[in-house]
């Protein structure tokens, strides 16, 4: 599945959970680098005006679907890919870490929400080990000094993988420029999966995540903030709707 903006392509690949974790297998043990990216309707929106945003998605290279929107449009283009959160992928990608011997730096949020984090990821994965846990200023900049200064800690960590949680477009940003500066480092941007691991933000039950209702849950935790971001991507979606079926065709 791909999605055209501006003068650019985005593609998702790998398809699915399965083969994400396939690839990062292989690239943790080799201690080969990557960006991964999850792509949503909220990033297609900001992506089509926001020029640094959209550059530094094109320099990832793993880019998976999250968002049941995503999924459907794959859908209707006959390019089916399948649904992978970033908030799901936490856990599975640390255990891969473990496995391969490498360690885990945990970058954004709050210093008390990364060390919750940490201490819930190593009750999940015995034998993990955390080299890092930064959480940037308010207003960081992953462009300027701030970003270059979190590159520098991450360098003297030795840590071989790094779960960003800085939100978008700051993580794919920060991603985009360390994964240049660290090749040997793994990035993955999982937005507010540390949050929920350390419990300080509530995700929705099992049985709406199932059923696709995970956006009703946040929309209504927070509808100041969510409800003007759910109407933007609601905005873009008959345009997407209309290019995916020309990609069927």
């Amino acid at each position: 599945m791909e999605f055209r903006i501006q003068d650019q392509v985005i593609r998702i690949s790998p398809r699915d959970a399965s083969r994400l974790l396939s690839v990062l297998t292989e690239r943790l043990q080799d201690r080969r680098g990557f960006a991964l990216a999850t792509l949503n309707l909220d990033h297609l929106v900001k992506l089509r005006h926001d020029s640094a945003f959209l550059a530094a998605y094109m320099q990832h290279d793993l880019v998976v679907a999250d968002g049941n929107p995503v999924v459907w449009l794959s859908r209707i283009a006959r390019r089916p890919v399948g649904l992978v959160p970033g908030a799901d992928m936490v856990v599975p990608i640390a255990r891969l870490a473990a496995e391969a011997g490498v360690s885990v730096a945990l970058v954004g949020s709050t210093e008390d929400a990364l060390r919750a984090a940490g201490e819930g990821l190593c009750a999940h994965v015995p034998g993990l080990v955390i080299a890092a846990r930064i959480a940037p200023p308010m207003g960081f900049d992953p462009a300027g000094q701030q970003g270059a200064e979190v590159i520098a800690a991450l360098r003297a960590s030795g840590a071989g993988l790094c779960l960003l949680a800085l939100g978008a477009p700051r993580q794919e940003i920060f991603a985009a420029r360390a994964h240049t500066a660290l090749p040997q480092m793994g990035f993955a941007s999982i937005g507010a999966g540390l949050d929920f691991i350390a419990g300080v933000q509530p995700r929705a039950p099992l049985w709406m995540r199932r059923l696709a209702l995970e956006w009703l849950w946040r929309a209504l935790s927070s509808p100041r903030r969510m409800l003007p971001r759910y109407a933007r991507c609601a905005a873009i979606l008959p345009g997407l709707i209309i290019a995916a079926w020309r990609l069927r065709r």
